[in-house]
């Protein structure tokens, strides 16, 4: 007998398979919708393969939680949370750029919980995940470096002699002369302000789509941390004499007519939240300029507060899903 047949799952195999069931249920509902307003053919047949991994996805893990007694998580329901006759939202230009860093969130997604697991046959099912999502991710990269949209970070020139940091100084920039940005700290600053650029596009869009004044509040609030966000990174480029080029045509139209619940925009929206939390975090303790890791910490912050805001509407809404959790003794105890 194999240890997946005599083996409990662990609490980290119970929480990625049960994120895993929320996210794919997300897409499935994003993939439904942009599969409708979608003209051009090879996106078109991109968001049909996408739509083909979310199904499957969603059978094995509800196979996963059923044989396991467990609960199925309630997710998001085509039924209740897209609305597939609603007009075009975003530009094609845009929506290509969003799926693929849907699957670059992917990509990272099934790494981590691939790592986290260790039955068998919980690993193979991550494992070959990684490597349906990591060639879907190829796939939408080519196409856009095909269409001239893939926005590479900056081109330097790096010195050619290999050399060790000598001076204090190498930390500095909060006053006088600040040493120029590395390489480590190029590509952290340009890929956050790619990423809040790309947000800022989706909370306007989700902000005059929302049905509760409440949320679409919410949305345009988010807007403009991403906007303030954005200038931040591309201020701390062009000090350096970096370009800060945008290739893509970031439109959203006037469209009014919801595309989406506002529980699952509140959910997509808190997700960025948590993901950038993290990101930042990262780009703090990589980038050794004071100013650049300040900078970063001072945004979490920012966000930090702004996502506690956006759970307190989920629970206020009864969006929040719990996630499993043991049995509270103490409370048995009491009873």
């Amino acid at each position: 007998m194999n240890d997946s047949q005599n083996t409990a799952l662990t609490a980290a195999e119970i929480a990625q398979l049960w994120s895993a069931y929320l996210n794919s249920s997300m897409s499935q509902c994003i993939f439904l919708y942009f599969s409708n307003t979608v003209e051009d053919q090879k996106l078109q047949s991109m968001l049909q393969e996408g739509l083909q991994l979310t199904d499957a996805h969603l059978q094995k893990l509800t196979g996963f939680f059923e044989n396991e007694g467990l609960s199925v998580p309630y997710g998001f329901k085509p039924e209740e949370d897209v609305n597939t006759a609603a007009p075009r939202l975003f530009s094609e230009n845009f929506s290509l750029y969003f799926f693929y860093n849907m699957a670059m969130f992917a990509v990272n997604f099934y790494a981590l919980a691939k790592t986290l697991s260790v039955r068998s046959d919980i690993v193979e099912y991550f494992n070959t995940c990684l490597m349906e999502v990591n060639e879907y991710e190829t796939k939408l990269k080519q196409m856009l470096l095909d269409k001239g949209l893939y926005m590479r970070s900056p081109h330097v020139i790096p010195v050619k002699e290999t050399s060790f940091v000598e001076s204090k100084k190498f930390m500095g920039g909060l006053f006088g002369d600040k040493r120029p940005l590395n390489v480590i700290e190029i590509t952290n600053i340009y890929s956050n302000l790619i990423r809040n650029a790309m947000g800022e596009m989706i909370m306007i869009g989700f902000s005059q789509v929302a049905q509760s004044k409440e949320v679409g509040q919410f949305m345009v609030r988010g807007r403009d941390i991403a906007a303030k966000h954005t200038k931040v990174f591309a201020e701390l480029l062009e000090e350096s004499y970096l370009p800060v080029s945008m290739s893509w045509d970031m439109e959203v139209t006037d469209s009014t007519t919801p595309p989406f619940s506002d529980k699952l925009m509140m959910f997509m929206t808190t997700s960025l939240i948590a993901l950038s939390a993290g990101i930042y975090a990262t780009s703090a303790a990589s980038s050794a300029r004071k100013d650049v890791s300040l900078n970063f910490i001072r945004l979490s912050a920012e966000i930090a507060n702004y996502a506690e805001d956006g759970a307190n509407i989920l629970i206020k809404n009864g969006w929040f899903e719990e996630p499993p959790h043991p049995a509270d003794h103490d409370e048995l105890a009491n009873r």
